[in-house]
């Protein structure tokens, strides 16, 4: 008797469980993400956007947190970071961890973009989205730089001048980076705003145009010797879209981790307070390469770098047309890409074991 009671229990815990699972997915559809993907798609390298999208997701949600301390004046940034770090509960391990996150990202997103490169996945029908996912490197970098300024220590005040003389070389294109655009309104207020309205609303468009064009167009075929560009894959495999987004949240919670790691033994540098006029520091790691340009160019050697770069990288589906998607059989192209990935990492190395110069006119 009693197992019949438990076994009528267990079958009405079941059914009221599948009942509930019926009723949410009448109304969000939620099934509907199980739809075919080849099996490569759940492979760690196919996952490295998935993962960056999970970091972008830890960012909003400890930037929200920051936000509500954080002054964006001037006179009162420096301090309220101080007070961030010294006098919110848990506030120094959660500004670690958007630290260390955007780091990480910056890493994610640079491997992702790697990995599509090295397997063609940008080849037709794809351009626009690998144009799309250009975009969001370069937003990426926009969230780093304007992070970097908000810290108002000395990197930070120097990092404003780089912007505020880059916006004075663009001219009327650059009015936005330069006090001339308003003057009741600080540029460090503008660039928080930037940082936490038009960088993330730039961002949301990118990455819904991203996901969609990758829904309409399927998981590019994996880069076998005879593979090319011509097959349809939009639905198509044996593995299932549910698993790719379950690997991808585990992926994200190990990247969480880690940062709760490197939050706790590395706190989030903070520099004094910046001395406008000073320059005697160096960016952060990923505009290093940039650093030795600015050493023999100036500011225009820093500007005209990072156009020339980025005009490269959109350049890429347009000037390899060939169908096939294996590097064997694109070796010129690849072997560019290795070319400029070695000389960005000789850039950086080199800036990296740099002294500090001054660039900035008085």
């Amino acid at each position: 008797m009693a197992t019949d009671i438990e076994l009528k229990s267990t079958g009405q815990t079941v059914e009221v469980r599948h009942g509930f699972w019926d009723t949410l997915d009448e109304r969000l559809g939620l099934s509907g993400l199980a739809y075919p993907v080849p099996e490569h798609a759940n492979s760690l390298p196919y996952l490295l956007g998935g993962i960056t999208l999970v970091g972008f997701v830890i960012l909003i949600g400890t930037g929200v947190l920051l936000a509500q301390f954080y002054h964006p004046h001037p006179a009162n940034a420096h301090d309220s970071v101080i007070y961030i770090i010294t006098g919110v509960p848990f506030g120094n391990f959660i500004r670690s961890v958007h630290f260390w996150t955007a780091n990480l990202v910056v890493m994610t997103a640079v491997l992702h973009l790697i990995r599509v490169f090295t397997t063609g996945s940008y080849k037709r029908p794809r351009e626009v989205n690998w144009l799309v996912g250009v975009g969001l490197l370069a937003i990426t970098l926009g969230f780093v730089f304007t992070g970097t300024v908000l810290k108002w220590d000395q990197e930070g005040v120097e990092a404003l001048a780089h912007n505020r003389e880059i916006g004075e070389l663009l001219g009327l294109w650059g009015v936005w980076f330069t006090s001339e655009f308003s003057r009741s309104v600080p540029i460090l207020t503008r660039l928080y705003l930037g940082h936490v309205t038009l960088l993330p609303a730039a961002f949301t468009v990118l990455i819904i145009a991203h996901v969609y064009l990758i829904k309409q167009l399927g998981i590019s075929p994996k880069a076998t010797p005879e593979a090319t560009y011509e097959p349809p894959t939009k639905e198509q495999g044996r593995a299932r879209f549910t698993l790719h987004l379950r690997r991808m949240v585990g992926y994200g919670l190990l990247l969480l981790t880690l940062v709760g790691i490197l939050a706790l033994v590395w706190p989030a540098p903070l520099g004094q307070a910046g001395v406008p006029g000073a320059e005697v520091t160096k960016p952060p790691w990923m505009f290093l390469p940039f650093y030795p340009l600015e050493d023999i160019f100036g500011i225009r050697g820093l500007l005209g770098g990072s156009i020339f770069l980025f005009a490269l990288l959109a350049l890429v589906p347009f000037v390899d047309r060939s169908p096939w998607l294996s590097p064997g059989k694109r070796r010129w192209i690849v072997i560019a890409g290795i070319i400029l990935l070695v000389i960005l990492i000789i850039l950086g190395g080199y800036a990296w074991l740099s002294r500090p110069a001054p660039h900035l006119m008085e």
